[in-house]
């Protein structure tokens, strides 16, 4: 997959590119990056334009302000689009890549042609989340990230498939180490303050595919499918934890592609 660079809000945005059709954006999760989708790619990519960013900070991309909210992501990624000249987006986000698919849905939902959460949520952090994520934010400014992101990898996957998935993880872990420590510390605090987005997917008449992991220990199946509606489905991928773009990729693709035929 050829990397690709472009300036959107002033900074420098690294992406995959690849496939013709419809375009399909993909938003990793917190000190993930544009790879995380490398297995899912290949099936997508045959009927659709498929785009994988990284976010500020993380992979390959550049950071120029100090913090971010996820106003502020989401504001970036309309830029991104802007400039690559596209008006209308299918997105899939996972994880932090999900709240800030919200925040997109609900400040740009003219450029959307549907979206989805991958292992996320529409709520806002709990009070221990929010101190969880403070102790982090100390612990990788005074530590480094080393420790943290080797620590974090096996946390993503379900402990039933860390045996099976040591490759993945060893992957997920190089993947990480390319964030830097002002880019975690900066989504941390944006993960931390966001707000509940619940009333999103309870206005919104978009098409949206909510995606769960069985064994998720992150965000379980039931803070992901937090509102019932006609234009909600939902996907429960079995034996999968917070990465099933890595523990179940065919599962995720069939998920992806069945919401993607109907819209």
């Amino acid at each position: 997959m050829t990397t690709q660079k472009i300036k959107a809000a002033n900074t420098e945005i690294s992406f995959y590119e690849e496939g013709n059709g419809k375009p399909i954006v993909l938003i990793h999760g917190f000190a993930g990056g544009k790879e995380y989708w490398d297995k899912v790619l290949p099936e997508l990519t045959k009927e659709y334009r498929v785009i994988a960013i990284d976010l500020p900070g993380h992979g390959e991309s550049g950071m120029v302000n100090d913090s971010y909210k996820i106003e502020d992501y989401a504001f970036l990624v309309k830029d991104f689009l802007d400039h690559l000249g596209i008006e209308k987006v299918t997105m899939f986000g996972h994880s932090l890549g999900g709240y800030i698919t919200l925040a997109f849905a609900e400040l740009y939902p003219q450029y959307l042609n549907g979206f989805s959460l991958v292992h996320s949520t529409a709520n806002a952090d709990t009070t221990d989340a929010k101190e969880g994520r403070d102790t982090n934010s100390e612990k990788i400014q005074k530590q480094g990230t080393d420790s943290f992101i080797e620590e974090l990898s096996k946390k993503l996957f379900s402990p039933a498939n860390l045996e099976l998935n040591i490759v993945e993880i060893s992957e997920i872990v190089k993947i990480g180490l390319k964030t830097s420590v002002k880019g975690l510390v900066s989504a941390l605090s944006a993960m931390k303050n966001r707000p509940d987005r619940n009333h999103v997917l309870e206005e919104t008449e978009l098409p949206v595919l909510l995606v769960a992991g069985e064994l998720d220990q992150i965000v379980p199946p039931e803070k992901t499918f937090t509102v019932d509606k006609p234009n909600i489905q939902k996907y429960l991928i079995k034996n999968s934890g917070h990465m099933s773009m890595f523990e179940q990729p065919q599962d995720l693709v069939r998920a992806m592609n069945e919401f993607l035929s109907k819209l």
